[in-house]
């Protein structure tokens, strides 16, 4: 008996002392962040908002403020200024960074697929036949060097075409993109959703490649294309893993709510400024997207090299830079939150 109580103690004392441990691990060592994002109300960005609005980043012990931008480009260049710690924006930004000597990496993955529509203005283009008709056109994006603009490109040089060949124009990601394509200002709008739903409806686009579609966006680009990420520069994640792991956390917890949500669940958790003036026209957008959003944070074994692939068709400084794939994304963040958020069915 004697021996039982000695062992018993023994374990107790020993698990005791681990404990101090384990919560150094898990210290929110920053706890007051901000995260710039370009168009925080599109669907590419939906796990942010709702991490935000069901209290998720609160739950794990951050006060995170929010920071919206015209365009992903924008809110690269916050967090580059100090102004802003993670980005919420677009995967192969990390790449470009990488390119330009400014280290950022990916740990937590919100978009499977870029979910970026390109479609011309059939008011301007009504005799649109191929990619190749745009030569000499105005293209709208969310903001110049943002990744609807990067799809764009992609897009214009598998018909030949170079950015030089077109004019594009910074329009954003609301209610200014609808009113420069309803208004014929723009010939073609590269875009998301809530916006390409409200103009496919209306009528005032014409859809020409779209990689809301898992399938689609996977045969446009070769490969799985890692999307919307929450991104920081190397140093802030070697020097507040407590809080980076916080952040994926939230975000995992997200990603997983909305897989399980139903249109009237979104509606209910997005801003009422996010509806555009119309619910069913968001409804139809979050239906059209929610297929391309990531179920669980992970990012796909080859995605970096099909955004690296990407990139090199119409960069060639990309094109001969030794990319290090490895260190433009982590899956190590996810996978333990993924131990405390199991995946349900």
């Amino acid at each position: 008996m004697q021996r039982r109580q000695l062992i018993t103690a023994a374990a107790v004392a020993a698990t005791t002392s681990l404990l101090p441990a384990l919560g150094r691990a898990q210290a929110i060592d920053k706890p007051k962040l901000t995260i710039a994002v370009g168009g925080k109300n599109l669907f590419y960005y939906l796990p942010l908002t709702v991490g935000e609005q069901l209290g998720y980043f609160k739950d794990e012990g951050l006060d995170v403020t929010v920071v919206d931008f015209a365009g992903g480009s924008k809110a690269l260049q916050a967090v580059v200024g100090g102004s802003a710690d993670v980005v919420s924006g677009a995967f192969e930004h990390t790449l470009n960074m990488q390119l330009k000597g400014q280290p950022m990496r990916a740990f937590v993955l919100q978009g499977l697929a870029p979910q970026i529509v390109l479609g011309i203005n059939p008011k301007t283009m009504p005799n649109f036949k191929s990619v190749a008709d745009l030569k000499g056109k105005k293209i709208g994006v969310t903001a110049p060097g943002s990744s609807t603009n990067i799809m764009a490109n992609f897009v214009l040089a598998k018909a030949g075409l170079k950015p030089s060949d077109v004019s594009f124009i910074g329009v954003g990601a609301g209610k200014g993109a609808v009113a420069a394509m309803q208004a014929g200002q723009i010939d073609a709008v590269s875009n998301l959703d809530p916006v390409i739903t409200l103009l496919t409806r209306s009528g005032h686009l014409k859809i020409v490649t779209d990689t809301r579609i898992v399938k689609e966006a996977e045969r446009v680009f070769g490969g799985p294309m890692p999307a919307g990420c929450l991104y920081a520069p190397q140093a802030f994640l070697d020097k507040h893993p407590g809080s980076a792991q916080a952040l994926a956390n939230a975000m995992v917890r997200a990603n997983q709510w909305i897989q399980h949500a139903g249109p009237g669940d979104i509606i209910k958790t997005v801003p009422e400024s996010y509806l555009l003036g119309d619910r069913a026209v968001y409804i139809d957008g979050f239906l059209a997207a929610q297929k391309a959003l990531s179920p669980d944070g992970l990012f796909p074994e080859k995605g970096a090299a099909t955004a690296y692939k990407a990139l090199s068709s119409v960069n060639p400084k990309m094109a001969a830079f030794k990319v290090d794939l490895n260190a433009v994304y982590t899956n190590a963040l996810v996978k333990k939150a993924l131990v405390k958020y199991p995946r349900k069915g």
